[in-house]
């Protein structure tokens, strides 16, 4: 009983020491996944290049990925085949060990259609490492190493504006509008749009806007739209208010706009100043006169240079030319009468 217990105890030892003894797998301590830009915009390409430490003639990476803002462009040392949301890549040297390889890489695209800001990561996994000849094999990787990446728009800055058309006259609201526009703007979950006055002493303004209850709002005095700000942001964005501004006395004026960001301590996204002059009553500028003025004199030098250039009859210089002509024939034919009088005699 006990031999036959001994012959099975070796026997476990064989198998053991058969299935373990030519495998001891290390550990790659040494490989990194590094990528050749953190910020990637839409269109444009991102490497990937896994530095493995150490020279491999085999292994197979799986590189994953988010199949809704990359796709998938080409590799480096090995065989890809793109599985939709991660790309496996396999290689194993056929020359006994000569065409090992110390590091692969892969490419990988941002798509076209993003407009907003995408946090996202590449993570890899490992199996089947060994070095050249496959004495020494290596432990797989089942923890993702990650890297992480974010694809973004190149942002254009927000434009504001203030237009109207005529002159202010104090006391008598004037149709304006305010806009705010971006070919690509930044998104913010609560932007607000305010204004700030500066006006002559003892004189105040107001800019008024119908929001959609109806309601009129003075943007100076409380802000645009809800008070917690508003969603904005995205390609070719433009946002314009029909307001109408009160100006209580004539004089100079600066009106500030500026796009605010509520969950950013209301930093400021845009500002622009606007300076507005107010007439006491409905009358031309002096300066607006004197250039009617130089306008209208231009016009009169103008039209002078144009009278003297072109005059308005043609000279009649055909009786300079032809009178000579018609005097010498007249003589000719006068002498010719005179001889036919003398030979009749």
């Amino acid at each position: 009983m006990k031999k036959i217990f001994s012959i099975i105890i070796f026997s476990a030892l064989l198998i053991t020491i058969f299935f373990t003894g030519n495998s001891f797998a290390v550990s790659l301590d040494s490989l990194k996944l590094e990528t050749d830009k953190t910020t990637v915009k839409p269109g444009k390409n991102v490497k990937l290049t896994i530095k493995f430490g150490e020279n491999l003639g085999a292994y197979t990476f799986d590189i994953a990925y988010d199949n809704n803002i990359f796709e998938y462009v080409s590799n480096e040392g090995g065989t890809a085949n793109d599985l939709s949301n991660k790309v496996r890549v396999v290689y194993y040297s056929a020359t006994g060990g000569v065409d090992t390889r110390s590091e692969m890489s892969i490419v990988f695209k941002a798509k076209e259609n993003i407009t907003t800001s995408n946090p996202t990561e590449f993570s890899i996994t490992a199996e089947g490492l060994a070095n050249g000849d496959g004495s020494v094999t290596y432990e797989d990787i089942t923890v993702p190493i990650v890297k992480n990446v974010t694809v973004e728009p190149e942002y254009k800055d927000y434009e504001l504006n203030l237009k109207y058309t005529g002159t202010i006259i104090k006391n008598e609201e004037k149709e304006m509008t305010v806009s705010y526009s971006s070919s690509m703007g930044r998104y913010y979950e609560h932007a607000r749009l305010i204004a700030e006055a500066k006006t002559p002493e003892g004189a105040n303004v107001k800019i008024l806007a119908i929001d959609e209850d109806e309601l009129k709002q003075d943007i100076i005095q409380g802000g645009w739209g809800d008070a917690q700000g508003y969603k904005i942001g995205g390609k070719d964005i433009s946002q314009v208010l029909q307001v109408r501004g009160i100006f209580s006395e004539a004089g100079d004026y600066a009106i500030t706009f500026k796009l605010i960001d509520r969950d950013s301590s209301d930093a400021v996204i845009a500002e622009k100043t606007f300076n507005i002059k107010v007439l006491e009553e409905n009358t031309v500028e002096d300066d607006e006169i004197e250039e009617e003025n130089k306008t209208e004199q231009e016009k009169n030098e103008v039209n002078q240079i144009q009278n003297q250039e072109t005059p308005t009859e043609l000279p009649k210089t055909g009786n300079n030319i032809y009178m000579p002509i018609i005097a010498i024939v007249a003589i000719l034919i006068s002498l010719y009468f005179i001889y036919k009088q003398k030979n009749k005699k």
